[in-house]
C-alpha cells in the first residue's frame, strides 16, 4: 500500500503528470456538469426558448475562439522567458477587445444572418457582457496552466458549475436566462479567478507591443493551423447530411460526441507537453512521459467503451445503436489521434510553423477526400473506414518524417517505461 502511495505521490509532483490530471478531470467535470446543465435547461426552459438559448450560446463560443488568433498559443510559448503580468494582460486585452468588436457586428447584422435572433438587440449589453467574460474566462484558466497551479484550473471550472444552480431563479427571463445563468457563473469564477492571479503576482497592465511583434509569426501560424485542422470536424456534419441523410448525421454526431471523451486524454498530455515544453524542460523526456502515460490511460478507457458503447447509445436513443461500428472505428483512432497531437506540441514547441501549416493541410485534405471517397463506397461505415486510414497515415508520416519523433518511439525507455 505504501508502495503506491509513494508511486502516486512521485507522479503528482511531476509537471506533466499533475498539469494533465487536472486537465482531465476539468474537461470530464465541464463535459459532466454541461450534460446535467442542458438536461435541467430542457426541463426548466420551454423548447424553443430553449433553442434559442443554444444558437446564443454558440455564438459566443464561436465568436471567442474565432478570435484567438493563436495568442494564447504565443501566451504558453513566452510566458516562461518574458513578463508574466504584461504577456497575460496584453492576451487578455487584445482577444477579449476584438471578441467584443465582432460581436458588435453581429448583432448589428443579425437580420442578415439570423432573423430568428433579432431579439438579441433589446439584451445586446447583456450579450456582449457574457461574451467578453466568457474570453476572459478561458484565458485565466490557461493562465494557471503555465503558472504551474493546475489546480485553480480545475477549482474555476468547478465554479463554473453553479450555472446550473442559476437557472432555477432566472425562468421568468426565458431564453435569455440560460444565458444569464452561464453569465452570472462566469463572472463569479472570474473574480475568484482574478483573486488567485493576484496571489501568485499577476500585476494589471497595459498591452505590451514588443510581446505581439515578437509572437506574431508564431500566432499567426498557429491560428492558421488550427482553422485547417478544424475545417473537416465542420464540414463533416454538412458532408454527411448531403450524401447520407439528416439519420446518418445524427448517428455521427452521437459517435463522435462519446468517442471525444477519450481525444480529451491525449489534448490533456499534449497541452501540458506544451506548457513544460516552453519552459526549456527535457523535451525528449517530457515527450515520453506523455505518450506512455496517454497509451495507459487510453488502453482500459477503450476496452470499456468498446463493450458498453452499445449499451450508451441505447440509453441516448434505440435508433442510436446503428452507429456503433462507427463507434468502435473512431475508438480505435484514439491511439494515432494522440501521436498527431503530441506531433503538434513538439512542432508549437520549436516553432516549427511551416511543417505545422503542411501537415495540417495535408490532414485536412486527406480526411475529408476518404471520407467522402468512402461515403460513396461504403456508405455510413465509410466515415470509420477514413477516419482511422487518414490517422493511421498521418501517424505513419510522421514517423517517416519527423526523425525526432522517429528517435523518441524507437528509444529504450519509451518500451520500457
Amino acid at each position: 500500500m505504501n508502495n503506491y502511495i509513494e508511486t502516486f505521490t512521485r507522479l503528482y509532483k511531476d509537471p506533466i503528470y499533475k498539469s494533465s490530471l487536472f486537465i482531465l478531470l476539468s474537461s470530464l467535470s465541464n463535459a459532466g456538469f454541461g450534460f446535467l446543465f442542458w438536461i435541467m435547461a430542457a426541463k426548466l426552459y420551454p423548447k424553443d426558448q430553449l433553442g434559442i438559448a443554444i444558437a446564443l450560446i454558440s455564438s459566443i463560443n464561436l465568436l471567442v475562439t474565432f478570435t484567438r488568433f493563436g495568442l494564447d498559443q504565443s501566451m504558453v510559448k513566452y510566458f516562461a522567458i518574458g513578463d508574466k503580468s504584461k504577456i497575460i494582460c496584453t492576451t487578455i486585452i487584445v482577444t477579449t477587445l476584438f471578441a467584443i468588436l465582432f460581436g458588435v457586428v453581429f448583432i448589428m447584422g443579425i437580420d442578415i444572418w439570423s432573423p430568428e435572433l433579432h431579439n438579441i438587440k433589446s439584451f445586446s449589453i447583456i450579450y456582449l457582457a457574457f461574451l467578453g467574460t466568457s474570453s476572459i474566462i478561458s484565458l485565466t484558466g490557461l493562465s494557471f496552466l503555465v503558472w504551474g497551479k493546475s489546480e485553480y484550473f480545475l477549482l474555476q471550472n468547478l465554479l463554473l458549475a453553479s450555472r446550473i444552480i442559476l437557472l432555477f431563479p432566472l425562468v421568468s427571463l426565458g431564453s435569455f436566462g440560460v444565458l444569464d445563468s452561464l453569465g452570472l457563473a462566469s463572472i463569479i469564477a472570474l473574480i475568484v479567478s482574478f483573486y488567485l492571479l493576484s496571489k501568485l503576482g499577476l500585476i494589471l497592465t497595459r498591452i505590451d507591443r514588443k510581446f505581439l511583434v515578437d509572437s506574431f509569426h508564431l500566432s499567426a501560424g498557429i491560428y492558421a493551423c488550427d482553422t485547417i485542422m478544424n475545417i473537416p470536424f465542420m464540414v463533416l456534419p454538412l458532408l454527411i447530411l448531403n450524401l447520407l441523410g439528416s439519420e446518418s448525421t445524427a448517428n455521427y454526431y452521437i459517435s463522435y460526441s462519446m468517442a471525444s471523451l477519450l481525444f480529451m486524454v491525449p489534448n490533456a498530455f499534449s497541452l501540458s507537453l506544451f506548457i513544460e515544453g516552453s519552459k526549456a524542460e527535457a523535451l525528449g523526456k517530457n515527450i515520453i512521459k506523455a505518450l506512455c502515460a496517454t497509451f495507459i490511460i487510453l488502453a482500459p478507457l477503450i476496452v470499456i467503451l468498446y463493450f458498453f458503447g452499445n449499451n450508451l447509445l441505447r440509453f441516448v436513443g434505440k435508433d442510436y445503436v446503428n452507429g456503433v461500428p462507427l463507434l468502435n472505428l473512431l475508438i480505435f483512432s484514439s491511439f494515432f489521434y494522440s501521436v498527431i497531437s503530441v506531433f503538434q506540441s513538439i512542432n508549437k514547441i520549436q516553432k516549427d510553423i511551416t511543417n505545422l501549416i503542411r501537415f495540417s493541410c495535408l490532414y485536412s485534405i486527406l480526411l475529408l477526400g476518404l471520407i467522402y471517397i468512402f461515403i460513396i463506397k461504403f456508405g455510413f461505415i465509410g466515415v470509420g473506414y477514413a477516419w482511422v486510414l487518414a490517422y493511421g497515415i498521418m501517424t505513419l508520416i510522421i514517423g517517416c518524417s519527423n526523425s525526432f519523433m522517429m528517435r523518441v518511439l524507437r528509444s529504450k525507455q519509451f518500451w520500457k517505461w
